[in-house]
């Protein structure tokens, strides 16, 4: 297929060309992965100025998205891409073989550190490219602090995601240190956390949370944009409208009262055993299982409590008259059930399943939100979202939703919440919307404006 990008896409195109450290904010379905095998192919094949790039990506966009992408497009089916997937020795296989781009999945980032100092090989990867940034977002983990030691050695940077704060402000710093080192946001966290943040909860011993300073947020975004760029799907695509849906569930007197119980005791019996949460998070995981319609008393054993979400399920699937839905879990005995009730259902698991969906075969297709958060075209399959249960991740709510709702979406987008009225269900909503609405006021302040 001939590329003919689009105007959104040249101007991304041509920031990654002129800027040696990016980090290019769009959002789902602007073809983010196209743009910047442009700009590789433009660096390699025209001003020779990269021989060769790595590619760190989530595992199910390493195994397909673009490799996929390479051979859809005419201009860049010369690439040579070498997947370093799979075991150890297979890893090692793909590392020693000659190619254009190296592509690695996340979790592996740690294991290709570690595997060029124990054979004394060089970092030679003359570009780094991250798809999906944000997964980089936490400062203390494994994969940040292996991958920050040899980034610098990089020429060039790319950082690419659609959700850079999806937890607020503080999310940003070990982001931007991949991109910058440290020049815009400080040398630390702790530095970055300091200078703008300011304790928000807290007992006389801890600090539970931070809140963003009057007036540091604009200078934050101020700091960022000469580096980093934000496109939004709103101000360059036509796409059909989305519908969010509330379907508000109400316990019966028995279930409220079971409810209220646990929330202030943190404790209920069961004829098959008692249930006990021995920390606020650990409280608030119970009340959402609760909700869902059972809890977890042992390690994979749980108890059914109602049937209130399963019936509105059904309802959903029944009413759409044989258009597909894709529903969206969050525990095990929520698969089990679902099937139960429905036993047509299929779990995602294989890509024989996207390819059966996409087809309209699957009429209710089940996914957990962590299973299809990157990379995965659903929207030629269906129109139809059910959220069972809320996951608390702003970036895993935004990508599971753009699995129907990107460019080659037909229809408007129908997104049912099954939400139990007066419960955790409506908390965990409404702080999803709070948190993006700090994202928002990120992105709006990066992104380039569409001039009608």
């Amino acid at each position: 297929m001939k590329f003919q990008p689009h105007e959104y896409q040249k101007i991304a195109i041509k920031k990654l060309l002129d800027t040696p450290k990016v980090g290019l904010f769009l959002d789902m379905g602007l073809g983010k992965t196209v743009i910047t095998l442009t700009a590789i192919d433009r660096l390699m094949y025209w001003d020779f100025e990269i021989g060769k790039v790595l590619v760190i990506a989530p595992l199910r966009v390493a195994e397909d998205t673009w490799s996929r992408e390479t051979q859809k497009w005419e201009h860049l089916k010369h690439i040579k891409m070498i997947k370093i997937l799979g075991s150890k020795s297979e890893r090692e296989k793909a590392l020693s073989k000659e190619g254009d781009i190296y592509i690695i999945n996340r979790d592996n980032v740690v294991w290709l550190t570690n595997e060029l100092n124990t054979v004394g090989c060089a970092w030679d990867f003359d570009m780094v490219v991250i798809d999906e940034l944000s997964s980089f977002k936490s400062a203390k983990s494994q994969r940040f602090r292996a991958l920050k030691k040899f980034i610098p050695l990089a020429k060039r940077v790319v950082g690419l995601t659609g959700t850079p704060a999806p937890n607020g402000l503080l999310d940003l710093w070990s982001q931007i240190y991949l991109l910058d080192g440290g020049e815009r946001l400080g040398k630390t966290l702790t530095a970055y956390r300091e200078k703008y943040f300011e304790p928000n909860q807290r007992n006389s011993t801890t600090i539970f949370n931070y809140r963003i300073r009057n007036g540091a947020e604009p200078v934050i975004r101020n700091k960022l944009s000469d580096i980093c760029m934000s496109m939004q799907a709103d101000d360059w695509l036509t796409l059909p409208p989305r519908i969010d849906r509330i379907e508000p569930i109400v316990f019966s007197k028995q279930e409220r009262e079971q409810y209220d119980t646990f929330e202030k005791n943190s404790y209920l019996q069961f004829l098959e055993g008692e249930v006990t949460a021995l920390s606020a998070a650990a409280l608030t995981m119970k009340l959402l299982q609760f909700c869902n319609g059972a809890m977890y008393f042992q390690e994979k054993q749980y108890i059914p409590i109602h049937r209130k979400k399963l019936d509105r399920l059904a309802e959903i699937v029944e009413d759409a008259a044989g258009n597909p839905v894709l529903c969206f879990y969050s525990y095990q005995f929520d698969l089990v059930q679902i099937k139960k009730k429905l036993p047509f259902a299929v779990k995602l698991e294989k890509e024989e399943d996207i390819a059966k969906w996409n087809r309209g075969e699957i009429p209710l297709l089940l996914a957990h939100p962590q299973s299809v958060g990157y990379g995965l075209n659903l929207q030629d399959g269906g129109n139809i979202i059910v959220w069972f249960g809320l996951c608390w991740s702003l970036e895993l709510y935004q990508q599971a939703n753009a699995r129907l709702h990107r460019q080659g979406q037909k229809k408007a987008v129908i997104i049912h919440h099954l939400l139990v009225e007066g419960t955790v269900d409506e908390r965990v909503y409404q702080s999803l919307q709070q948190k993006e609405n700090v994202q928002e006021g990120l992105l709006q302040a990066l992104k380039i404006k569409y001039q009608r």
